[in-house]
């Protein structure tokens, strides 16, 4: 979209648009976000779809969904992560009474970022010489029965981070 565009598209309210109007563009977006199949590509769709400063906020709303699942406070998120009350408030709303979209996606990031942090412990202790992590790199034919047992599934990334 050519910036003149983006100056002369007129906000419509929410409640203005026809209710079957509404829930048809709706399903197309969510559609269209489902058929994204990698990291990278959902990455793009957002940077063309957001500025900067939205894709930041609503990464801040992610950190806050975090941070209240973990027991902090909101003086101490709103600290923290320089966000007002209201933005805290609203995040604990959604994880109260929201869609559950929060609470199903943060257990997913949890293990994924668990995963990567294994994957730095590991290529960590596989560059210590003549540790086992390193033998087994080094000479992965004399360690093939080994390194095939000890295959550890967890650091398998889920598909859609696959490359």
């Amino acid at each position: 979209m050519v910036e003149s565009e983006k100056a002369t598209m007129s906000r419509k309210r929410f409640h203005a648009i026809n209710p079957k109007e509404r829930a048809r563009i709706l399903d197309e977006f969510w559609t269209m976000i489902a058929l994204l199949e990698t990291k990278e590509e959902v990455k793009n769709f957002f940077k063309d779809l957001l500025s900067a400063s939205e894709s930041v906020m609503l990464a801040r709303r992610i950190q806050i969904a975090k941070l209240l699942l973990a027991g902090w406070g909101y003086d101490r998120i709103e600290k923290k992560l320089g966000t007002g009350p209201t933005t805290v408030a609203s995040v604990h709303k959604w994880l109260q009474g929201g869609f559950g979209g929060y609470t199903q996606a943060l257990p997913r990031l949890k293990r994924e970022i668990e995963r990567r942090e294994r994957l730095v412990e590991l290529r960590e202790e596989a560059s210590v010489p003549m540790s086992s992590a390193w033998m087994r790199k080094r000479y992965p034919l004399h360690y093939l029965l080994s390194n095939i047992v000890r295959e550890d599934v967890s650091l398998i990334p889920p598909k859609k981070l696959q490359r």
